[in-house]
């Protein structure tokens, strides 16, 4: 089977055509700035997310024949999504009715939904939902203890992100490792301008570091991860605005706004140049990660293997070592060698005989999205 997975932006649509089977993507593409005009009076790839869609299909050509399936990103299922789901109008009412918990996303996602529905309308669509994988967190770990009133009223309890991913790496580092997913404990380091991190028990999450959104937990991009709420209150009542600190908890926070730049690669070549904001900033960074690891590892009982993914994660070494500094006494540790060779591939980067198994295991969010879509399907 081929399927089609899009992951539709507020002003962009991304896609790809994924042959099942074989796990190649046959063609892929991106549309940027629907709806826009710059000031300079250009426009973007497609005045709407239905023009854009009827654009990507003249992309496909011939190829949209042999689709099978779509099978849609949605950022947040809420409560009401567990597992994903084929959609018809149940479904598109059941995301748009948790919009206001990803207010960014799951509009946009929600049109790039309805414009592949009216193009491709003899094809099965299914939703493929970030938070899923995580509502196998226990009450104990999805809870705020605020008034339960109040969180019950607003919706306000942990749900997680990246689980797409999280649940594709671990079935990846359990095939890796030779060993059934159901007899594993894994901790999950999806590391890149997004971060989180993730304990997954038997194959199902028991904990994860986002929460309500994705702010909460690790140190991102742009993004504060973990911070006492008092400090919001201590803001607003300082005289910032609801939505200016919505700009500075997203938009200007983590390595940003601890190093003047988002792209890790600026932040440790600066750090390594002297620059004190930057050796901050990857410390911040690192004693965060090595925070949750701690956690997750008493939560779990015990560790198997501890995962790195995603930009960061699969691509920098150096960082690699720098997040697992200090923790060889919880049988975390990395072969110099394995960690610095360069590769693509699924891999050990643990030293031989070593208690806890480290693995680089690249994501692929868009295979998962195709391989779920055509489960569910078929």
């Amino acid at each position: 089977m081929r399927v089609f997975v899009v992951n539709s932006g507020s002003s962009s649509i991304k896609y790809q055509l994924i042959d099942v089977a074989t796990e190649q993507v046959v063609l892929s593409g991106l549309l940027e700035r629907i709806g826009q005009t710059g000031a300079d009076g250009t426009t973007g790839d497609a005045a709407d997310h239905d023009a854009g869609m009827r654009v990507v299909l003249e992309r496909l050509g011939d190829e949209a024949s042999s689709i099978g399936a779509v099978g849609h990103r949605v950022v947040h299922g809420g409560e009401l999504f567990t597992e994903p789901a084929v959609i018809d109008e149940r479904v598109e009412q059941g995301i748009q009715s948790v919009s206001a918990l990803a207010p960014l996303h799951n509009p946009a996602n929600l049109a790039g939904i309805r414009a592949a529905r009216s193009a491709l309308p003899e094809v099965p669509h299914v939703a493929v939902f970030d938070t899923a994988f995580h509502q196998s967190m226990p009450p104990a770990a999805f809870t705020y203890a605020i008034d339960r009133a109040v969180a019950a009223e607003r919706g306000v309890r942990r749900f997680g992100f990246h689980g797409t991913s999280h649940q594709f790496v671990a079935g990846r580092a359990a095939a890796l490792l030779g060993r059934p997913l159901d007899e594993l404990k894994l901790i999950v380091l999806h590391l890149g301008n997004g971060s989180s991190a993730a304990a997954i028990d038997g194959g199902r999450s028991i904990d994860t570091s986002m929460g309500l959104t994705p702010l909460e937990g690790l140190v991102m991009g742009t993004r504060s991860g973990d911070l006492d709420p008092g400090a919001l209150l201590h803001l607003l009542r300082g005289g910032l605005a609801v939505d200016e600190l919505d700009a500075l908890l997203n938009s200007r926070s983590g390595l940003l706004g601890l190093a003047g730049s988002a792209d890790m690669r600026d932040v440790t070549a600066a750090a390594a140049a002297g620059d004190v904001d930057a050796a901050l900033a990857l410390d911040v960074w690192s004693h965060r990660i090595r925070h949750y690891v701690g956690a997750y590892l008493a939560q779990l009982g015990g560790l198997d293997a501890l995962v790195f993914t995603a930009g960061i994660g699969e691509n920098a070494a150096p960082l690699r070592a720098r997040a697992l500094d200090g923790l060889g006494h919880l049988g975390l540790a990395l072969d110099e060698a394995r960690n610095a060779a360069a590769s693509r591939e699924a891999r050990l980067i643990s030293p031989a005989g070593a208690r806890v198994a480290v693995l680089v295991v690249p994501t692929n969010e868009e295979l998962a999205i195709a391989q779920a879509a055509a489960a569910l399907v078929s």
